[in-house]
């Protein structure tokens, strides 16, 4: 299972440093003093103080189990280090360190009796000559528990419900210290990789009908597990702090992580490659981190920007479209055609396709009169309401959700609206065919 836990590491490593650092990485950078938004688990006596915080996260997940089912669990967080001393060109800043803590155990074992697995990391001073001056790191030491317990649900279908928890147990005695001295003894972005061998897990997001009332009964506090690995497999979850679909993948236009939460990369690299000279060498000082980010970006090719504008994801594979000619009909092969292509498809055609509205088959040319409002209260909308409009095109979205466009009879505009394709949007039981 080793190559399974490899191959969703990219993901995880991108939940794991999701806002380690933010733009304009400056240690000076207000934004960068108080920093780790997800997945911070403090130390108990700090989160009963009232602070918001929490010390601990749960998500239970259903496991299809078979004889001998094994459980593999890699707990991933970043531990504290406090960098001190130094010139003015190392600036004293909190960096942070890797840490994982991995266990193998049967499921078998977590029906009979909870599991808990120890997390135990050590604290130490380390010193080092940077620059002619002595930079000190410093990391405090870190305690907690991942605790697993299970059971099988009542029904025929012999499904398990697995309960992890991820618990810090530092001890923290500092009362009225701020978050950043709490940060010391945290387990910081800590997230799960759940790995299955002799079982597969449901999914959550998108169950089968015969596990959904299960599915909807897990918890999930603080955590959000989702599926990873390739597309349609069952053997890996992802219990992370930031919620996700399943199979989530990183774009393949990024060039690297940006660190900086709800911004996107071409955003982020314009603002970065505008930074003035001074700013990128105190950027590049404040962590190794924010050099190697800097360096990327001075050093980024013009076709690779390009490539960070925007691009366009077909969202699924087309073989063929139909031409129709008055005496035959012919299939052109047209390899990668975008779903939104009204060619794209032969078998959806806006111009001859049809809705049944009470009975009524309403196509392209029929009249209508409007009743909004049966799914929706959108003011414009409903100022439309007994008004007569007739139907210029049916059509299906991603979703199969069917749409009727319309213009309206009493509009002086619609020869205009219909030159330049701007019609008003319905659904099926907002509309009644005229008589």
């Amino acid at each position: 299972m080793t190559s399974s836990m490899e191959a969703a590491r990219e993901i995880a490593d991108a939940v794991l440093y999701e806002g380690y650092l933010l733009y304009p990485y400056r240690a000076s950078a207000r934004k960068n003093q108080n920093r780790w938004q997800f997945g911070v688990l403090v130390p108990p006596s700090y989160a009963s103080a009232g602070h918001g915080e929490h010390s601990g996260s749960l998500t239970q997940c259903l496991v299809e189990p078979e004889a001998d089912t094994v459980l593999h669990l890699r707990l991933r967080f970043l531990q504290l280090q406090h960098r001190s001393g130094g010139s003015d060109a190392v600036p004293e800043f909190d960096e942070a360190v890797e840490r994982e803590v991995d266990a193998v155990v049967h499921l078998n074992d977590v029906l009979e009796a909870q599991q808990e697995v120890p997390v135990d990391v050590p604290g130490d001073i380390v010193t080092e000559p940077v620059d002619g001056a002595q930079v000190s790191r410093e990391r405090w030491p870190l305690h907690g528990v991942l605790r697993l317990s299970a059971r099988v649900l009542p029904g025929p279908y012999g499904v398990a419900e697995l309960t992890v928890e991820m618990i810090n147990t530092s001890d923290w005695d500092e009362p009225g210290s701020d978050r950043n001295a709490a940060l010391r003894r945290s387990l910081i972005a800590a997230h799960t990789l759940l790995a299955i061998t002799d079982g597969e897990f449901v999914p959550l997001l998108d169950p089968p009908e015969w596990a959904r009332p299960a599915a909807e009964a897990c918890r999930a506090e603080r955590v959000w597990p989702v599926m990873v690995g390739e597309e349609g497999s069952r053997d890996m979850l992802l219990l992370t702090p930031i919620i996700l679909s399943d199979y989530p993948s990183i774009a393949p236009e990024s060039a690297g992580e940006l660190f900086d939460g709800t911004e996107n990369d071409e955003i982020l690299t314009l603002r970065t490659m505008v930074l003035t000279d001074e700013e990128k060498a105190e950027a590049r000082a404040t962590d190794e981190r924010a050099r190697e980010l800097l360096d990327r970006v001075d050093s980024m090719p013009g076709e690779m920007l390009e490539r960070l504008h925007g691009v366009v994801r077909y969202m699924e594979g087309v073989t063929g479209v139909t031409k129709r000619e008055p005496d035959s009909v012919e299939t052109i092969t047209t390899p990668g055609a975008p779903w939104w292509d009204p060619g794209a498809d032969a078998s959806v055609d806006p111009d001859t396709d049809s809705v049944m509205v009470n009975g009524v088959a309403v196509a392209k040319g029929s009249q209508v009169v409007l009743r909004p409002g049966h799914r929706r209260a959108d003011a414009q909308d409903m100022f439309l309401a007994g008004h007569v409009a007739t139907v210029c095109a049916v059509l299906l979205d991603v979703d199969g959700e069917t749409h009727v466009a319309v213009t309206l009879d009493d509009d002086p505009g619609t020869d205009m609206a219909i030159a330049h394709g701007r019609f008003r949007y319905f659904a099926p039981d907002e509309l009644e065919p005229r008589s």
